[in-house]
């Protein structure tokens, strides 16, 4: 493990802060490795950097030692068995049914990653804070 916990490129926090701040009652913490955001004590997307192949668990479901920053998130059962979360660059941890990640380029489409994040939001968020969003059109 390397000596400190290598973070997520600030360019990539603050693109996700300004996708998952804007959720309400959204919050922002510092997690074991990385950054995660939390609706009502449920994390709905949570962005981790690998280096050295370090944190091991994210280096193994990303199928890479780095560097890369990968960012998780949740959604329904059913969508995440399209064939779309099977390729790269998503990937599936083994952690729980309905997470999936994928990890972040310069290429990626931060539209998509704002619509999978404001899903995860919906599918872990109370029922009145989805329905906000859902009214929001978000």
């Amino acid at each position: 493990m390397p000596a400190a916990h290598p973070p997520v490129p600030a360019a990539i926090l603050t693109r996700l802060n300004a996708i998952c701040l804007g959720l309400p009652e959204a919050y922002e913490e510092t997690a074991w490795a990385g950054v995660r955001w939390m609706v009502a004590k449920k994390n709905f997307a949570h962005a981790v950097r690998i280096e050295s192949g370090w944190p091991p668990a994210y280096a193994e479901a990303a199928a890479t030692a780095g560097p890369a920053t990968v960012v998780t998130f949740r959604l329904p059962v059913e969508r995440l068995a399209t064939p779309r979360f099977k390729r790269a660059p998503f990937f599936r941890p083994v952690w729980f049914a309905n997470i999936a990640g994928l990890i972040v380029g310069e290429d990626s489409d931060w539209d998509e990653i704002a619509d999978l994040i404001v899903a995860s939001y919906r599918v872990l968020a109370p029922k009145r804070l989805a329905l906000l969003v859902d009214s929001a059109g978000l």
